[in-house]
């Protein structure tokens, strides 16, 4: 078994304790009591109180530092050189449609970067960790590493589709349209936090998007760069926290991919 830190303990402790409510509220999911925030973009009862339950989770464990959450927002901690990245469902809509692909994800941003973070998917009992310079790891012991693919054509690249009242569509057919004729497949599964755990577990080789939210990708930014990957926003640059969207992949393919759906 892979040794944690204490401060991994504490998160992997708050998103399995979280999650014990989450499975049972996606097992009623047509019980669920459903509000709009807006087109395609809902948030659930479940959503709020997975949140609530790590925010309080997270705060006995480290009562000065403060959250960036996806419902809540901003809350400012003493510690001002840390605070926890939450997104209690990545994968809202799936979660609501009874399709078991969604998963909590939590980060520790210390001094405007990744320290560590924490993917985990509730239905599948997997549960995708690291912490910066420690590696990263499913569940026990498996160490992850991104694939070693070094042609487009033998690569799966996953990325979003976004429905009614989101993104710019024609943009996002125009990127398809780039990349659907150079590579082996591509892939919208609907959780950008478990795309990015799956680019460092090496069960896919890319992944983009446009028009994200730090709270969608922080923990999988931390993970793929500890499993030997390569993760920058669609103009190249590291700092992708303070970005709208994401290129993760390989080394071997990312200035491939770059030159496929970056923006200049």
């Amino acid at each position: 078994m892979s040794v944690r830190s204490p401060l991994m303990t504490v998160m992997i402790n708050a998103v399995q304790k979280t999650a014990k409510t989450l499975i049972r509220d996606f097992g009623e999911v047509e019980n669920l009591q459903v509000s709009r925030k807006g087109p395609s973009d809902f948030v659930t009862n479940a959503d709020l109180a997975a949140e609530k339950m790590l925010r309080a989770e997270l705060l006995k464990a480290r009562p000065a530092y403060g959250f960036l959450m996806e419902e809540s927002g901003v809350v400012e901690g003493e510690d001002s050189s840390n605070r926890w990245i939450i997104d209690p469902i990545d994968g809202t809509t799936n979660f609501l449609h009874g399709l078991p692909q969604w998963c909590i994800s939590l980060a520790l941003e210390r001094d405007g970067d990744v320290h560590a973070g924490v993917i985990y998917d509730p239905i599948k009992d997997e549960l995708f960790w690291g912490e910066r310079g420690a590696g990263a790891f499913l569940n026990n012991n498996r160490r992850l590493r991104v694939t070693s693919r070094n042609r487009l054509d033998d690569c799966l690249v996953a990325t979003d589709v976004p429905g009614l009242g989101r993104g710019n569509h024609a943009g996002l057919l125009a990127d398809l349209q780039k990349v659907m004729g150079q590579v082996a497949g591509i892939r919208r599964l609907g959780s950008a936090a478990l795309d990015l755990a799956y680019v460092a577990a090496g069960r896919l080789d890319a992944y983009y998007e446009r028009e994200i939210k730090p709270w969608d990708i922080a923990a999988g930014v931390l993970l793929v760069r500890e499993a030997g990957g390569f993760v920058t926003d669609l103009q190249g640059g590291k700092k992708v926290l303070g970005s709208t969207n994401i290129l993760a992949a390989n080394q071997a393919i990312h200035g491939a991919m770059l030159a496929l759906v970056g923006t200049r």
